[in-house]
C-alpha cells in the first residue's frame, strides 16, 4: 500500500490533467442560459430587441430572432413598453443577449405545487 502523501498528490494530477477534456467537452461559444424578469422599459421592432429592467440585475437589452418561443406574449409585436411580469430566459452570442423564450409570466392557476383540484383539507386524510 502506498502512503497517503503518494495517494495525495497523484489524485491532484488526475483531477488536473481531466479537467481540461471536461471543459472540452461543452461546444465551443456555447454560453449558459440566464433568467430575466420584469417590466419592459422599450420595444424597437426594426432592430428587433426590447430593453426589459429587472429589479435584482438592472435593465438590459434583448435581441428576437427567428428561433425565439413566445408563450402569452403575440411575438415581438405583443410587447409594449409597460408590460410588467415578462420573463425572458436568454443566452449571450457575439456580445448581445438573445432570447431563446419570452413570455408573460402569471398566467393563472394554482402555481403551489398542490394539486388537489381546490381542496383545502390539507390534513392528510382524502375521502
Amino acid at each position: 500500500m502506498r502512503p497517503l502523501r503518494t495517494i495525495v498528490p497523484l489524485a491532484l494530477i488526475t483531477a488536473a490533467v481531466a479537467a481540461p477534456a471536461t471543459a472540452a467537452a461543452a461546444p465551443a461559444g456555447a454560453a449558459a442560459a440566464r433568467e430575466f424578469e420584469g417590466t419592459v422599459v422599450s420595444v424597437n421592432r426594426d432592430n428587433r430587441t426590447f430593453r426589459l429592467r429587472d429589479s435584482e440585475r438592472g435593465t438590459i437589452r434583448i435581441k428576437v430572432n427567428r428561433n425565439t418561443r413566445f408563450e402569452r406574449v403575440s411575438g415581438l409585436g405583443g410587447l409594449s413598453a409597460g408590460m410588467k411580469n415578462i420573463e425572458a430566459t436568454v443566452r449571450r452570442s457575439d456580445g448581445r443577449w438573445v432570447a431563446l423564450e419570452v413570455e408573460r409570466s402569471g398566467g393563472g392557476g394554482d402555481h403551489g405545487g398542490d394539486d388537489d383540484g381546490g381542496n383545502d383539507d390539507h390534513g392528510g386524510d382524502d375521502d
